[in-house]
């Protein structure tokens, strides 16, 4: 017992240890909110993991889109070479059916009428070859464009010269030069033509025969 307990007696004692005892709650409950606090600012394990699994679904996400993309384009690419890459070839031999063509229209029908068995046979031959060539061009995908009677359109047809023509609504494919050809669907060479002029306009001929 201290002295100051002796002088003061038994209140001064029980004094002493309420003091000591509140010391030592107090600092029982730092340690304790320190240790909270500690705890409190570690993020939660499963936490983590749920981020970290929604980060890689949404990676997984754009890699498979941009795979998906990726694809899809390769096939396109792929298409498109088959489809035109005979185009150079193609063309070069639309000019040789050209010359064929050429060929069988210099000899006049009167002329074909009267020809001896030779020449009848010569202009069969090569009316033959002209038709074994598009045929082999049209499996190869290059077809022929159908402009007569048509209404122009400049992304198939080339216009060469007008002619006057009342009867027919104007900018009508009247005559066909040279025959246009598509490959898939490009154009492959434009049709060369004539087109009419000076008659109707295209909508008001068909506003007359929705009227009829």
């Amino acid at each position: 017992m201290t002295d100051e307990t002796k002088k003061n007696g038994p209140d001064a004692a029980a004094v002493e240890n309420t003091a000591e005892a509140v010391a030592s709650a107090l600092e029982d409950a730092a340690d304790q909110s320190a240790g909270e606090a500690f705890f409190a600012q570690e993020p939660d394990p499963i936490d983590v993991l749920k981020a970290e699994n929604s980060d890689l679904r949404d990676r997984f996400m754009r890699l498979a889109a941009e795979m998906d993309n990726l694809r899809r384009r390769t096939e396109r690419e792929v298409k498109d070479a088959k489809s035109y890459a005979v185009s150079g070839f193609a063309r070069d031999m639309l000019a040789v059916s050209d010359n064929l063509r050429r060929a069988l229209d210099t000899v006049p029908a009167d002329k074909r009428a009267g020809a001896d068995a030779t020449l009848t046979s010569l202009l069969e031959g090569v009316e033959m070859t002209e038709r074994g060539m598009l045929s082999t061009l049209e499996r190869h995908g290059v077809k022929k464009i159908d402009a007569e009677g048509e209404k122009f359109d400049p992304n198939f047809h080339q216009a060469m010269f007008e002619i006057p023509n009342a009867d027919v609504p104007n900018n009508t494919v009247m005559q066909v030069v040279q025959a246009g050809f598509i490959i898939g669907e490009r154009v492959l060479r434009p049709a060369m033509v004539g087109v009419a002029k000076g008659g109707p306009k295209v909508e008001a001929a068909a506003a007359e025969d929705k009227t009829d």
